[in-house]
C-alpha cells in the first residue's frame, strides 16, 4: 500500500515518529501524541516487574520538536510517555490524558495537565479556529488485567471553523476491540480517519491490544474513509505484525483506504 504524499495545500498531516508517537498538524495546531524516544536496544517499564524492549530506532527526538500546542497521551505506560520525555519536554505545555495519568506526571512537574473522563472534552483556541478533544474510553487489560494495566484513552479530535467540524479524526490508544466504541459515531459524528493502535501486544500471555483481526473489527464498525495504522512493531512484546491486518482488511474488503506510514515520513489525513 502506497503512502499518499503531502501537498503543500494539505492542513492535517501525520509525521510518524515510530511506536505511538505522531506529530500532528490540525489547521493552526500542532500536537505531539504519546511521546516515546527511547532507542533500540532500551527497554520501556510496564509496571509490575514487566519490561519491553525496543526494536527500532525513533524517527522523531525532543529537538526536532516544533512548538507544542498540546500533547495527546493515551496512557502513562514506557512505551508512551518514557523518561526521556519527563527530562525533555517543556512542563508547560498542555498535556491532555487521563486522571491518572495527569497525577502522576503533575508530580513530575508538568504543570498544565488536563484530565479527562470518558466522553470529556478539552478545547484549544488559535487564530480563529478550535481543536476540541474528546476522550474515548478504552479497554487495554481484559478482565482481572484491568488491574495490573494503567487507565488508558482513545482521542477524537476535532477541527472547528466558522462554527463548523472540518475535519475529525480518532486515535484509538491501546484498546481491544469492543463494540462499545461504535458511540464514537453516535456523539461524534462521521470520522474521516481512523489511528489504530495495533500489535496485538502481549501482557502476561493476554493479549493488551488489538491484533490484525481487531483492528478490521474496529474498521468495519467505524467505516472510516482513511485509516493510518500505527504501533505495531516497535516492541519485543506485539505478536502481530502490520502485515496481519492488511491482510485482514483486504480479506473482508474494509471500507475506505489503508494509507500505511513509515517512521520519518510524513502524510495527509485527508480523504
Amino acid at each position: 500500500m502506497a503512502s499518499s504524499p503531502q501537498s503543500p495545500a494539505d492542513d492535517v498531516t501525520l509525521t510518524f515518529g515510530g511506536n505511538a508517537t505522531t506529530l500532528l498538524r490540525i489547521g493552526n495546531f500542532t500536537l505531539l501524541t504519546d511521546p516515546n524516544f527511547l532507542h533500540r536496544g532500551q527497554r520501556a517499564y510496564l509496571g509490575y516487574g514487566l519490561w519491553t524492549k525496543r526494536l527500532t530506532e525513533p524517527a522523531l527526538e525532543p529537538p526536532q520538536l516544533p512548538l507544542l500546542d498540546a500533547i495527546v497521551l493515551s496512557h502513562l505506560h514506557g512505551d508512551h510517555w518514557d523518561r526521556i520525555a519527563t527530562r525533555h519536554l517543556d512542563p508547560t505545555t498542555p498535556l491532555v490524558t487521563t486522571p491518572a495519568a495527569a497525577r502522576r506526571l503533575g508530580q513530575r512537574g508538568f504543570v498544565a495537565t488536563a484530565d479527562l473522563r470518558p466522553w470529556q472534552r478539552h478545547e484549544l483556541g488559535r487564530d480563529g479556529e478550535t481543536l476540541r478533544i474528546t476522550s474515548v474510553p478504552g479497554v487495554h487489560g481484559p478482565g482481572p488485567m484491568a488491574k495490573l494495566l494503567p487507565p488508558v484513552m482513545g482521542s477524537v479530535l476535532e477541527l472547528i471553523r466558522g462554527g463548523e467540524v472540518s475535519w475529525r479524526g480518532y486515535i484509538s490508544g491501546d484498546t481491544l476491540f469492543r463494540p462499545f466504541l461504535g458511540e464514537v459515531l453516535q456523539r461524534c459524528g462521521p470520522l474521516d480517519v481512523v489511528i489504530p493502535h495495533l500489535g496485538g501486544t502481549k501482557a502476561l500471555g493476554v493479549t493488551v491490544t488489538m491484533d490484525g483481526r481487531q483492528g478490521a473489527d474496529l474498521l468495519e464498525l467505524l467505516k472510516p474513509p482513511v485509516t493510518v495504522p500505527i504501533h505495531y512493531d516497535d516492541y519485543d512484546r506485539f505478536k502481530s505484525p502490520l502485515g496481519d491486518f492488511v491482510r485482514e482488511v483486504a480479506a473482508r474488503r474494509a471500507p475506505g483506504e489503508l494509507r500505511t506510514v513509515v517512521r520519518g515520513e510524513t502524510i495527509s489525513l485527508r480523504a
